[in-house]
């Protein structure tokens, strides 16, 4: 039924039950899996408003390395558990980027057919003031999303 899903961790326990989830459905249906990870500008969703702040090359470097590092520690056991399960998978770091886009993006230029991923229930003003990435995935995806809690 699902020939690609994509799965998308942020290294979180409650990520991980959305991981897991994917992973047990691509084992059923024989799928492969892209596993991604998103980490937003320095600067978080504030890095796009101008004249707030500037960081320096150097601040800049040492993000991306950390990132980078963070990236990698939380896919390397995602793909150790496909691989684990006979499942064929791809892993995907996109730096500087808003989550909800980054996921649709690689979802599209993957052919992707599903994504799974995991929310965590905000609501009232919790949900305004910090935002649903998976709420927007949800509403912009051309493809099912699957959510877990």
């Amino acid at each position: 039924m699902y020939g690609h899903i994509l799965v998308s961790s942020d290294g979180s326990e409650l990520a991980q039950v959305g991981v897991d989830h994917g992973l047990a459905l691509a084992k059923l249906h024989g799928s492969k899996v892209t596993a991604v990870t998103v980490t937003e500008p320095l600067g978080g969703q504030f890095a796009f408003a101008d004249d707030l702040w500037a960081p320096s090359e150097a601040e800049i470097a040492a993000y991306d390395e950390a990132q980078r590092r963070i990236a990698e520690r939380i896919l390397a056991p995602i793909k150790a558990k496909a691989e684990e399960m006979g499942i064929a998978i791809d892993t995907i770091h996109i730096p500087w980027r808003l989550v909800a886009s980054a996921l649709l993006q690689v979802a599209d230029d993957s052919g992707c057919d599903l994504i799974v991923m995991s929310s965590h229930g905000r609501t009232g003003m919790n949900r305004v003031m910090m935002g649903s990435q998976t709420a927007e995935v949800m509403n912009r995806a051309r493809i099912p999303v699957v959510v877990v809690r």
